[in-house]
């Protein structure tokens, strides 16, 4: 790899990543060298890797989506914003696990955002997603009305809730008609405020009248610092203060086996990945999936994956 993005603000840029997926790949598993498997580099055939990076005009890059889109099987485009303390090598390893672990016939795109991938600079990260939300906007527009895209889907992360709810609740106000290409908004862990998201944020992308599932959990250990660091629950928290809202899917992911931080479950839990595979691939709502029951809270009814 040749070509590499860290921190830095910058200019939009396009382009394509080669990424590898072993053949012996595991559900859920983002495989990296071991130590303890006495792996100290990496090596495609093993691992989840970053093999090329190529940067291309926005006009070719438009051009080379389109093409790939009209080729592939769903005439679909799976977007990915991703969160905070990411990488935007990570970024591209885990667009393409997620991709590939849904079986999903359209083409991966993901928008990187300057995270300085950093534990310590979360304050930094708030401020350039926050930054980024322009060249998302412009972004997901263009791949709205330039890929030949029949449908969108679009999946955000952590902080990159921020990013991806704003620009979206903006873009379809000013272009209603571009609703019609959004397939489903899948809003994971987002690390928002929850009464900022239910009184401003939510009620742009409902009027839009297009699916949108919002996944939570309360053993979600990044989200609960988020709270002590921000004063205020988080729209990705579950237990009493789960977000429940007329026009979102809310999923309760508390009892999905999860990591060390139970914050990446969107792409490390083979329950949720299965529960994405129903919706994505299918549309299948979520009282029609058979990981999930019906919970009827004192807020309103949401869905929580089976025991």
């Amino acid at each position: 790899m040749n070509i590499t993005f860290g921190g830095e603000r910058g200019e939009l840029v396009y382009g394509t990543c080669e990424v590898s997926i072993p053949r012996y790949h595991q559900v859920g598993q983002l495989e990296s060298p071991s130590i303890w498997k006495l792996e100290f580099r990496e090596d495609p055939a093993k691992h989840v890797m970053v093999m090329s990076v190529k940067t291309l005009p926005k006009e070719l890059y438009f051009a080379q989506l389109s093409t790939a889109i009209a080729g592939s099987r769903k005439r679909s485009a799976f977007v990915f914003v991703h969160g905070y303390n990411v990488s935007f090598e990570d970024a591209a390893r885990r667009t393409a696990q997620m991709s590939y672990d849904l079986g999903y016939g359209g083409i991966p795109v993901f928008f990187s955002w300057p995270s300085q991938a950093s534990v310590a600079a979360y304050t930094v990260d708030e401020q350039n997603i926050e930054w980024a939300e322009k060249g998302l906007r412009s972004f997901l527009e263009d791949v709205l009305t330039r890929s030949g895209t029949s449908e969108v889907i679009l999946v955000a992360h952590s902080m990159g809730n921020r990013g991806l709810t704003r620009a979206m609740g903006s873009l379809l106000a000013k272009n209603p008609s571009l609703a019609a290409k959004v397939k489903e908004i899948i809003l994971a862990a987002p690390d928002i405020d929850a009464d900022v998201f239910k009184d401003t944020i939510a009620p742009a992308l409902i009027a839009a009248q297009r699916p949108i599932t919002l996944y939570a959990s309360s053993k979600d250990l990044a989200l609960t610092a988020s709270k002590d660091v921000h004063g205020y629950a988080r729209a990705g928290d579950a237990g009493p203060g789960l977000v429940i809202i007329p026009g979102i899917e809310t999923v309760d992911a508390t009892l999905v086996d999860t990591s060390l931080l139970g914050h990446s479950y969107i792409g490390d839990s083979r329950s949720v990945i299965s529960d994405m595979t129903a919706l994505v691939l299918d549309g299948t709502r979520a009282d029609k999936r058979s990981g999930l029951k019906l919970v009827n809270g004192s807020g309103g009814r949401y869905w929580s994956f089976k025991p």
